[in-house]
């Protein structure tokens, strides 16, 4: 149960600190006095995304804290589970949700004082508490909820979200199937494409830096005539006879013989001699390479021209497959492993092709259970549900869970042999129908129930599922939505039944609904001069006589209004004795 409720700066509430009871927890006040606030207050402790729209004005931040104590129901060994999965520490049955939310926007949750995601919060939610505001009570017009009420109280949403998991995985296998498909309608040419691109690039035998080598080549092949007479003219400067009848060798070696002879009288420049002698020797081999390479260079149209035409081969692979030698071999590379892959297409398909296969026969079998859990849990259901709703003075109406399967060759082939549509919920549709007056044939609630019943309905179902859910609190906010005093008592002694095994707290506007409690508690707004504040009292047995005539009179109640309002408690009190 909720030991108590912490709020802080959260819309029109400035501070509220609120000790529950257990049993039957009933707020009321005026409308617009901030009832509501205290479930949102709830929803957002248990994990609702919200926006900085929610802090007080002038506030930094919201904060809202609960203390739960957990007793031994079903649902507390897997909460404790739960919890220890997340690292969580449970003592002495207590469970204390925190939860901060800034002006920026950006919320802080903390479970026991350690900090934990938005998501693990609205998990270990679900575990505490089942929060139904008045939004919910319209989602009975809506088809598509109907599944959810019939598989909670089938207990069959772990089945169905292990489907929905298959289904989901079923789907991206289409996907990947459908586009092996579209590429094959192309892959023969795409796979001719690739293979002359491969050849053509194979069969040139290029390698990195080969351009450069053959540019080299061809510039020194392109002008043999002048590095020939380059060549030769350096040779004559050192070993041929200029004008003065010698060469450079010739008076390099008289230098050297000089040199000699200096040395013999300063022993000092022995180191210069040698230098000198060691430059004459490296000149004679430079002025012998220069004429072996004078030589050697001869012109070579066959090899110009074979050389040309390899760097145009090179320029043509550049200009289809990459700016340089090295681009085109990444090229290449690329253009095997496309390859490589098409050659495994094929293979891959058959392969997702049988694990497809397989997947839908074991959805199939998964959606044939559910299939089966669900007619026998509609049977029950609908049953249990027409007793909820003779107590709550609807014992005229009649209720059906209606399942229905769309027959389809496409679908999951059944074990009965037939094939069905399929969504991610399975293969069945689902829709409440009813009929409120005698005779009347069974049509969808939306076509035929008012506000009042449908507020009825939905107290009905929960009742019923309520055998089947072992949630520890469960929070109505305005269930008496369009409901009269007549209807409201009836609704007030379902919530306070239903309050016997588990906490109930219930936001509601009717006196008749408000005498049954175990705990009553009123929102009151003032308004300052500058800022608007609600605040949560809880009631005694005078104030709450004096809040239940104003609720059946007015502010300005009178003694009569006060009588009927202890006429009411005497006779909630009388009921809940005898039960």
């Amino acid at each position: 149960m909720l030991l108590e409720l912490k709020v802080k700066n959260l819309g029109v509430i400035g501070e509220v600190n609120w000790s529950l009871g257990s049993g039957l927890n009933v707020v009321t006040g005026e409308t617009g006095a901030g009832k509501s606030l205290v479930v949102e207050a709830m929803d957002i402790l248990l994990g609702k995304k919200v926006d900085d729209m929610v802090v007080r004005s002038g506030a930094d931040k919201a904060q809202i804290e609960g203390v739960f104590l957990i007793h031994q129901t079903d649902a507390v060994p897997r909460l404790r589970e739960f919890l220890s999965e997340k690292g969580v520490e449970v003592e002495e049955g207590t469970v204390v949700l925190s939860r901060e939310v800034r002006r920026e926007g950006r919320s802080v949750s903390r479970v026991n004082g350690q900090a934990l995601s938005g998501g693990v919060l609205a998990q270990i939610g679900r575990f505490l508490s089942d929060i139904h505001a008045q939004s919910e009570h319209l989602s009975l017009l809506d088809k598509r909820s109907h599944l959810d009420f019939l598989d909670a109280y089938a207990g069959m949403l772990e089945t169905r979200r292990n489907f929905a998991a298959k289904a989901s995985e079923l789907y991206g296998m289409e996907q990947e199937l459908a586009s092996l498909r579209d590429q094959e309608k192309d892959v023969a040419r795409r796979e001719d494409y690739l293979r002359f691109q491969i050849d053509e690039m194979t069969g040139a035998n290029l390698y990195e830096g080969e351009e450069e080598e053959l540019e080299r080549e061809r510039d020194i092949l392109s002008s043999v005539e002048k590095l020939k007479s380059l060549s030769n003219g350096a040779y004559d400067q050192l070993y041929g006879v200029d004008n003065s009848g010698s060469s450079a060798l010739d008076r390099l070696n008289e230098a050297l013989d000089m040199m000699k002879e200096l040395a013999n009288l300063d022993p000092g420049s022995k180191e210069k001699l040698d230098r000198l002698e060691s430059s004459l020797y490296e000149v004679e081999d430079i002025a012998q390479d220069i004429r072996s390479y004078s030589e050697g260079m001869e012109y070579n149209p066959e090899r110009l021209e074979e050389i040309q035409s390899r760097l145009e081969l090179i320029r043509d692979l550049k200009r289809k497959y990459g700016q340089n030698i090295g681009g085109i071999l990444e090229h290449l590379e690329r253009a095997k492993q496309e390859l490589e892959g098409i050659s495994h297409s094929s293979e891959r398909r058959a392969e997702l092709e049988q694990e497809h296969s397989r997947l839908k026969q074991e959805m199939a079998n998964i959606a044939s259970q559910l299939s089966g859990v669900r007619r026998r849990a509609a049977i029950a259901l609908a049953e249990e549900t027409r007793k909820e709703l003779q107590e709550l003075n609807l014992s005229q109406v009649e209720f059906e869970v209606e399942i229905t399967q769309e027959p389809d060759e496409e679908g999951l082939l059944f074990p009965d042999g037939k094939s069905y549509d399929f969504s991610s919920d399975g293969g069945d549709s689902v829709q409440f129908v009813a009929s409120t007056n005698p005779g009347e044939p069974l049509k969808p609630l939306a076509k035929i129930a008012s506000t009042g019943e449908i507020s009825r309905f939905m107290l009905a179902l929960k009742g019923a599922l309520s055998r089947s859910d072992n949630t520890p609190v469960l929070v109505f906010d305005e269930v008496d939505i369009g409901v009269g005093g007549r209807g409201g008592e009836m609704i007030g002694k379902k919530l306070w039944t239903l309050a016997r095994d588990r906490q109930v707290i219930c936001i509601s506007h009717l006196p008749q609904i408000a005498a049954f409690a175990d705990a009553h508690y009123t929102v009151r707004k003032e308004v300052s001069d500058t800022q608007a504040s609600s605040t949560l009292e809880s009631l005694d047995y005078q104030p709450r006589l004096a809040e239940l005539a104003a609720m059946l009179a007015g502010p300005q109640y009178t003694e009569t209004a006060l009588e009927n309002a202890r006429e009411l408690l005497e006779r909630a009190e009388e009921w809940k004795k005898q039960r």
